[in-house]
């Protein structure tokens, strides 16, 4: 069965390359606009998230201390993208329960490789 990733992403064209990116790497994906379709989705326990901070219905870190408050939730890796400037945003990211942090534009093959190191192969 394939790792199934969690795409949260409200800018639809960067969702479709993450998505087709992933798919690429035989990952199964779920994409998803919002916070609160994001929640929904992440109760189904994706084997990791890839979280965008700007979005609608809550924003990115909203929804992290959601999940970090939800013990069966709180275990799923979370990697977040962001357009921010790293060194105005990355700490405040990680302390609130991200594993890593990645800015737009994003360097796809470190990306597929955190992947890799945080869920295995798909």
């Amino acid at each position: 069965m394939a790792k199934r990733i969690l795409i949260v992403e409200d800018d639809a064209a960067m969702r479709q390359v993450l998505h087709l990116r992933l798919k690429t790497e035989k990952y199964e994906t779920v994409p998803v606009s919002d916070a609160i379709a994001a929640f929904m989705e992440a109760r189904k326990h994706p084997d990791l998230i890839l979280l965008d901070l700007g979005l609608p219905g809550g924003g990115g870190l909203n929804l992290m201390q959601r999940l970090q408050s939800i013990p069966q939730l709180a275990v799923i890796p979370v990697i977040v993208i962001s357009a921010r400037q790293r060194t105005a945003i990355e700490r405040e990211v990680l302390d609130a329960g991200a594993v890593a942090f990645f800015q737009k534009p994003i360097d796809q093959p470190q990306l597929v490789a955190k992947i890799r190191e945080l869920i295995g192969d798909p």
